[in-house]
């Protein structure tokens, strides 16, 4: 049984007429007629009662009528479907975040998408260090990650979305909670917790600041995500920097202050260079059309020479 044969059926079920049937479907005649003979001989059946006035279904013809209707429903919507995938505006997009940047770009980027792109399924994979994103991301885990630059990978493209200042999270009874203009130097003697990960940008960018400042961190303590580091300093067990989107995640026990001659550091959204997917380019179309990337662009592999 072939669908055009389905679909002559259907157009003469519902129009009751060869004549009126063969003009919808740009048809000759007898052309159709001679199909829907062939549809009734394949299934050994009579699908219409024909008269010189009309034509009627029969029983057998009125539920070939509903099955025709719902199989041809189902291809149509499959068509739809395959095009709007090949446009980029169907499927599946994995993305991840930094811990902190969940909290301050996961709603912004989500909705964006969700509202120019409302075929799109997003599966969020959130709290992880830039070192596993871009793992995902080289394994084909990750579609785009939202992580902190500098990659130092060839094949990944990153585009700025963000610059942030680190500030100091404090245990609440911490005694330089009250400091009036708190500076890098006055965590000179404490206990940092800091990312477990080596590759930390985040860490590097304490590091920095602590250099700058004159002085090595004690590194008392390490944390495999942002949720632990917070719990760690509310838990009186050091103090951190972190990058000021962490306090879109307040936590009892914790405050954060500013500080002023601290580092900062980047966030960049990231996918693969190479990535053919019109589903990738459809989201970084709608994300620059509504301005989240700052102007530079950087690519590793062309900064590694």
């Amino acid at each position: 049984m072939e669908l055009r044969h389905l679909r002559y059926f259907a157009a003469v079920a519902e129009t009751r007429h060869f004549g009126r049937a063969a003009e919808r479907l740009h048809l000759a005649q007898p052309a159709l007629s001679q199909s829907v003979r062939q549809l009734e001989a394949e299934l050994g059946v009579s699908l219409f009662t024909r008269t010189t006035r009309q034509v009627q279904l029969t029983p057998a013809g009125e539920f070939l009528l509903r099955e025709a209707r719902r199989v041809l429903a189902a291809v149509d919507d499959s068509a739809r479907g395959v095009r709007r995938i090949a446009e980029g505006r169907q499927g599946l997009v994995r993305i991840g975040f930094t811990g902190t940047a969940a909290n301050t770009w996961l709603p912004r980027i989500a909705r964006l998408i969700k509202a120019e792109l409302p075929g799109v399924a997003l599966e969020i994979h959130a709290d992880l260090l830039t070192p596993t994103q871009l793992d995902g991301l080289g394994d084909g885990h990750l579609d785009l990650g939202v992580l902190r630059p500098p990659v130092g990978r060839p094949g990944i493209t990153t585009r700025t979305i963000a610059r942030e200042r680190l500030v100091a999270v404090l245990p609440a009874d911490h005694r330089l909670v009250d400091e009036p203009d708190l500076a890098m130097t006055d965590l000179r003697v404490e206990p940092f917790v800091m990312y477990a990960d080596s590759h930390s940008a985040v860490n590097d960018a304490v590091l920095r600041s602590c250099k700058d400042a004159g002085f090595t961190p004690h590194r008392e303590h390490e944390a495999p995500g942002t949720a632990v580091l917070l719990a760690l300093v509310s838990a009186g067990l050091g103090v951190a920097l972190a990058p000021e989107s962490v306090q879109a995640s307040p936590l009892q026990g914790v405050v954060f202050r500013g500080v002023p001659d601290a580092a900062t550091t980047d966030l960049a959204l990231a996918w693969r260079t190479e990535d053919p997917s019109p589903l990738v380019a459809s989201i970084l179309g709608v994300l620059e059309a509504d301005g989240l990337f700052d102007t530079d662009t950087t690519d590793p592999a062309e900064a590694l020479g």
